[in-house]
């Protein structure tokens, strides 16, 4: 366990050395930075009830499923500028940029994270805008398409998560989430769009399962 004072490990450098590259199962096309049992992630993520939970290392079924979604149909993002929020390892956004999208930004809360994605662009030879912040207290951003994977893990991020949603969505942004049902995502608020088997580390058991593709009711 570390010990009061260590030094924090820079995180590009730790991410270079312990997360190995491999593609992710469901979407092939991209390959990611991804934790192993042999990573030794508390070293970087941190030990106080403060430091975010390093989400961003893993496969996650909401990203995944929007990633593939992105990739089959890339009229959807074909000349847009698109918004990853809670982009974790900068799947969703990275699956974006080569679907097409004029603009790519992932924003996520977490700095370890923005290190992985502007890591993980590279490998995919994609230009994406990684930034550090909570963004959904604030007003709408100019942009065209807002994805969302898997945010619905909490029920008061995900309330938080929702309103932002509708502001947005109230703005003229159109809006696709990510998610394997979990249980705070408000499917009565929802219309599902597609259904893919993708790999899901938040199970629990790193597996696959069903997710869901789904529009808010009255986008567009």
């Amino acid at each position: 366990m570390k010990r009061p004072g260590m030094q924090q490990p820079d995180p590009v450098a730790f991410i270079k050395a312990n997360l190995p590259i491999s593609p992710v199962p469901s979407t092939p096309e991209i390959r990611l930075h991804t934790a192993g049992p042999a990573s030794g992630l508390w070293r970087l993520a941190g030990r106080r009830e403060a430091d975010p939970a390093p989400y961003w290392a893993y496969p996650w079924a909401g990203g995944a499923v929007l990633a593939r979604y992105l990739l089959d149909r890339p009229e959807i993002v074909v000349g847009r500028r698109v918004l990853d929020l809670g982009a974790g390892s900068g799947l969703v956004a990275i699956a974006a940029a080569k679907a097409g999208a004029a603009a790519v930004t992932a924003v996520d809360i977490d700095a370890n994270a923005i290190a992985a994605i502007g890591l993980n662009a590279a490998i995919n030879g994609v230009d994406i805008v990684a930034r550090a912040a909570d963004i959904i207290e604030d007003p709408p951003p100019e942009i065209d398409l807002l994805v969302v994977g898997d945010l619905f893990y909490d029920p008061t991020l995900a309330l938080r998560v929702m309103a932002f949603l509708r502001r947005c969505q109230a703005s003229g942004i159109e809006v696709l989430i990510g998610d394997p049902e979990r249980a705070h995502l408000p499917q009565g608020e929802l219309s599902r769009i597609a259904t893919h088997i993708v790999a899901d580390f938040g199970g629990g058991t790193g597996g696959a399962a069903p997710a869901g593709v789904f529009a808010l009711f009255g986008n567009g």
